[in-house]
């Protein structure tokens, strides 16, 4: 039994006001990565088999890179050389010479298996941002390049639209961007111009309220089919003492260490910023942070350092944690978890149906996750989302 932290804000009470006609969003979003189909063994095959495709309105494959200012693949074997055998394969036939391979085949057979999904290319993340700089000084270029890469003729017709994922415009990510609070405006606005007005695209947003006022996000959401506010990674980012915190909170709960740092206060910003609130998309994370050495069960403790995970240090899985270490009590609209000296902090079903509720009663756009693989092998947390938005 998760025991809810004594005074915390009930999402409900955070909420910001929702307008009169605000209505459920029903865009159910999740990324799949390239590096995925390596030592995490997620193959596109999973999406359909664990039922997430079915559940799914949009994925997003992740990432192609931004080089020279210009659209470009990301890792090609991964892509489209890495063949498949038929027990991998979403339609259990085996790639053949002449055929797409790699996950752009496997995406293909995928998306005619579930003609409802729709696929986006996401350009860029945290290390792949750099680029962005470049393409902002002529976006036009920017843009024709990436249409022609979605219309190149061994996938043509794959893709429905772009990702824009810069982390972060104007505003310091991996490394420092002063490209001017309309660069990612201007990048949005060229993409739409040369995609046309059906195609969908969209841009990753930062959850920081400081790296919110750097960008003109108003601008950006005119041109953009969703704005997906990342709405995760407020603590435990790093290999500190602590204060342990979760790292995805809804709202703020007695202690939190920023009061800031929750989705709702990034939803409230995006709203006074100007964004249509059916064009933000509230983010949730497939996976938890965690600290070691805690002796505190509790949030607020202190800690050696980052806990161990299966592939990057802090950072777990929720199908590793949901058995490792259970949650043992929530704060701030998220669950957290104290076992064996180490503290970790992850959404859980109920938790991400509790975030889907506030999605809704706002009048939100939908929501989107990072990322499949970390979901169980039922798509147990995709099955909340979309349960969640009333899908």
């Amino acid at each position: 039994m998760i025991a809810l932290l004594a005074g915390c804000t009930t999402p409900e009470a955070a909420s910001p006001a929702p307008s009169a006609k605000a209505s459920p969003g029903s865009r159910v979003v999740a990324y799949f990565t390239d590096w995925g189909v390596y030592g995490r063994d997620f193959q596109v095959r999973d999406v359909d088999t664990s039922g997430a495709a079915a559940r799914l309105t949009h994925l997003v494959y992740a990432f192609g890179k931004v080089t020279d200012g210009t659209c470009a693949t990301g890792d090609a074997w991964a892509a489209f050389g890495k063949p498949y055998a038929a027990a991998d394969s979403v339609d259990g036939v085996a790639d053949a010479t002449q055929e797409l391979r790699g996950t752009f085949g496997q995406l293909r057979r995928l998306k005619a298996r579930h003609p409802h999904l729709r696929i986006l290319w996401s350009f860029g993340g945290w290390t792949g941002s750099g680029g962005y700089t470049e393409a902002a000084r002529d976006p036009a270029r920017f843009a024709r390049s990436c249409a022609a890469l979605l219309r190149d003729p061994r996938w043509a017709g794959l893709f429905d639209g772009i990702d824009v994922d810069w982390e972060y415009p104007n505003a310091c990510g991996l490394a420092c961007d002063r490209s001017g609070p309309l660069a990612l405006g201007a990048l949005l606005g060229a993409l739409r111009t040369e995609l046309g007005p059906e195609a969908v695209i969209t841009a990753a947003v930062p959850g920081d309220l400081g790296k919110l006022a750097a960008t003109d996000y108003a601008a950006a959401a005119r041109a953009a089919t969703w704005l997906s506010a990342m709405t995760y990674d407020f603590f435990g980012t790093g290999d500190t003492p602590g204060p342990t915190a979760p790292h995805s909170p809804l709202t703020a709960y007695p202690g939190i260490p920023r009061e800031t740092a929750t989705a709702d206060a990034t939803v409230r910003e995006l709203l006074a910023l100007g964004v249509p609130r059916d064009k933000v998309l509230l983010g949730v994370g497939f996976y938890g942070r965690g600290w070691r050495g805690v002796t505190t069960a509790s949030p607020g403790g202190r800690a050696s350092g980052a806990a161990a995970g299966s592939h990057e240090k802090g950072v777990e899985d929720y199908e590793v944690l949901r058995k490792t270490c259970p949650p043992t009590g929530t704060a701030g609209g998220t669950a957290y978890a104290f076992c064996h000296g180490q503290w970790w902090s992850y959404d859980t079903p109920e938790t991400i149906k509790a975030k889907m509720a506030y999605a809704r009663g706002n009048g939100l756009g939908g929501a989107f996750a990072w990322e499949l693989s970390g979901d169980t092998p039922d798509a147990q947390l995709v099955r909340a989302m979309a349960d969640g938005l009333g899908g």
